[in-house]
This record gives structure tokens, sequence and C-alpha cells, in this order.
């Protein structure tokens, strides 16, 4: 749910269902309707920033302007970028062959095993020098960092010990993406800034 949907689909969903009492969980808001149905509220980048209502504070925390970075990376390539709120304000995006896998056995196979370690290899380098390039300058004034695309590869990408600013404003929640275009570097608010729900009707 987007930040700038939310207020006014809370106030829907009590007018669906009957007025419902409010519940927190940490860093997640539930809404339990008069029938019986219920919505849990997951907000973007916890904890929970807020008091009074529960529910203005979750409105207000999804609407807050963050300054985030975004690191993308896949075997097809990778992206960094730094975004205000949902606008994207700096940005390196790269693509990078790297073969599937081989399914010949013998010499070949090893062959082309360690051909593609080495194409993998030089992927994440690349990645990691991108990020080290465009998001570790801003490190100390983003809120927070996301992650996305292939897990391992974003793990190689992270393990420099230069990077560690970077690793320690991660934040949990992560992307899935298909290789990394601007288009996709761009759509990326949509998701990082969404306020997840699910329904139990």
């Amino acid at each position: 749910m987007a930040p700038e949907r939310l207020e006014r689909w809370l106030a829907g969903f009590s007018e669906r269902h009957g007025t419902a009492r409010t519940e927190v969980s940490g860093d997640v808001v539930t809404m339990v309707a008069a029938d019986g149905a219920l919505a849990e509220c997951h907000p973007p980048f916890p904890p929970l920033v807020g008091g009074g209502d529960p529910l203005d504070a979750l409105v207000a925390h999804a609407l807050a302007e963050r300054r985030v970075g975004v690191l993308l990376v896949r075997l097809g390539g990778y992206a960094a970028g730094v975004f205000e709120g949902a606008r994207l304000v700096t940005s390196k995006v790269d693509t990078r062959q790297v073969h599937g896998r081989n399914k010949a056995g013998g010499w070949s196979q090893q062959r082309f095993a360690r051909r593609r370690e080495g194409q993998v290899r030089q992927l994440t380098e690349a990645a990691a020098a991108t990020a080290a390039r465009v998001l570790l300058p801003e490190a100390a004034s983003l809120d927070a960092v996301v992650l996305g695309g292939d897990r391992a590869a974003v793990d190689a990408t992270l393990a420099a010990p230069t990077l560690a600013p970077l690793r320690e404003r991660a934040v949990e929640r992560f992307l899935t993406v298909p290789d990394p275009r601007r288009n996709i570097l761009e759509a990326t608010p949509a998701t990082f800034r969404a306020v997840r729900i699910r329904l139990d009707p």
C-alpha cells in the first residue's frame, strides 16, 4: 500500500467492516473490525516511530521523507542509487554478462565453471566499486539502505570491509527484482516505501 493512499484505506476498512479496535505489537499495527475482519499493517523502515493514536502514527511514519540508498545486484547487472523520498537523485547502472551453468561433464564443465566463477567475481567487484562510489559517500546522511536482486550476489558485493557502513544501515526488507536497469531502480520506492497489509476477512 502506497503511503499516500494509506489513510483513506484505513478509514475505508472501518467503513466496510465496522468500527475497528487497534492493537500494536512491536512494529505491527493491527485493526480488528466489528465483523471480525483483520488488517495487519507492517510499516516500512521499522521501528515504528510516533506516539498517540496508533493509526495516525502509522500514517505519519509511512509518509516521512527519508533519504534511502538502494543497491540491486543480479548476475545480469547491478544498480546503485540514492533516493530522497521517491525521487532518485543520483545513480549508476551497469550490465555484466555471466553465463548460465553448463550441463556438460568432464574437463569442459570444469573450465566453464572456472570461467563463470571469474565472471561472477568481476561482476560483484564492479558492483562493490559502484556502491563505494555512489552510496558510501552518502552513508552518513542515509536513513536506510535497501538491498535487492540475488541475495548471494548482494552478500558477495557487500563483503568488502570498506562497505561496512552500508551493511550497518541495511533494512530487513529485501527487494525481488529482475536484472537491474534504470527503470527497475526508479520503480523501487513503490516497494520499499509501501506498507504491507495482510488481510484476514
